[in-house]
């Protein structure tokens, strides 16, 4: 069962759902690759372990938008927070000169957290930079860490299943319809393309706990009639001003605002999604 916002607050774990009857489609190139890089098969989620180090690192899908300003910045705020709770921290998004004001500068940046921007032109392409710094970035991991991956919600559409990419996703969506519209319709692509996958959706630009409640269980509900499983809640993110400033001044939220009810709230959903991460590194 999907939990209640209520339970994000008390920081309920999310626990990952199996899907039922799930057949594993054939496996795709990029996942081979690193299946081939991994010891008796390991799968490119389950990060298999040898001698106590990780084959790679959990990916993390973000569906981030030419231009979407807020959601680059709740991608490159994530990630350093990851890296604030100990995390290996990677951050990759496809190199384009036209949004490059979206983004930080490439290379390590505050707390250690890494930023990359491979010149692909697909989600081939990305998917293969993913899982490259995937392995690469656990061979120094002592205590795990995370890839984000930020994808133009059009290349996971449009393009050719990277199931990599389609196992653990994080959605970002507001309560305008038209948002939970996208929620919903990226969900569906993520089970009916992907592998038993973990979908989590956060819910921002709110100002009642009720408009966040009522956003979430809107989208789970029509995910559970339809599709049979919903995303999991990984909480909310109240409308704030100091979102707005931290991007302004390009710094991390939680440096330039730690105090802030988004910095507090950017910090509970790192939080879950490292446990989650830690999970799966034991899988």
């Amino acid at each position: 069962m999907p939990r209640d916002l209520d339970d994000v607050l008390h920081f309920f774990l999310p626990v990952a759902e199996q899907s039922a009857g799930f057949t594993r489609p054939r496996e795709s190139g990029a996942e081979a690759r690193l299946r081939s890089a991994s010891p008796r098969g390991a799968s490119a989620d389950s990060v298999g372990l040898l001698a106590g180090q990780a084959i790679a690192l959990p990916i993390l899908t973000v569906p981030v938008a030419g231009r979407d300003v807020v959601r680059a910045a709740f991608a490159w705020n994530l990630t350093v927070e990851l890296a604030r709770l100990g995390a290996r921290a990677v951050m990759i998004a496809p190199r384009d000169p036209s949004t490059a004001p979206l983004w930080p500068e490439p290379g390590r940046g505050p707390l250690g957290a890494q930023v990359s921007y491979p010149a692909a032109r697909n989600l081939l392409e990305l998917g293969h930079a993913a899982i490259d710094a995937a392995i690469e970035g656990a061979a120094d991991a002592s205590e795990g860490g995370v890839v984000v991956v930020c994808v133009p919600p059009e290349w996971l559409v449009r393009g050719a299943a990277v199931r990599p990419l389609l196992r653990w996703i994080l959605l970002f969506g507001t309560p305008e319809k038209s948002d939970l519209r996208e929620s919903y319709a990226l969900t569906k692509l993520a089970y009916r393309r992907g592998s038993d996958p973990l979908v989590g959706l956060v819910i921002h630009g709110v100002r009642r706990l009720r408009e966040a409640e009522c956003a979430y269980a809107h989208v789970a509900g029509v995910a559970t009639r339809h599709l049979g499983r919903s995303p999991q809640s990984y909480g909310l993110l109240a409308d704030d001003l100091h979102v707005y400033r931290a991007i302004a001044a390009r710094r991390p939220i939680g440096l330039e605002h730690p105090q802030s009810r988004a910095a507090r709230a950017l910090g509970d959903v790192a939080r879950m999604l490292w446990s989650d991460a830690q999970k799966m590194s034991l899988g």
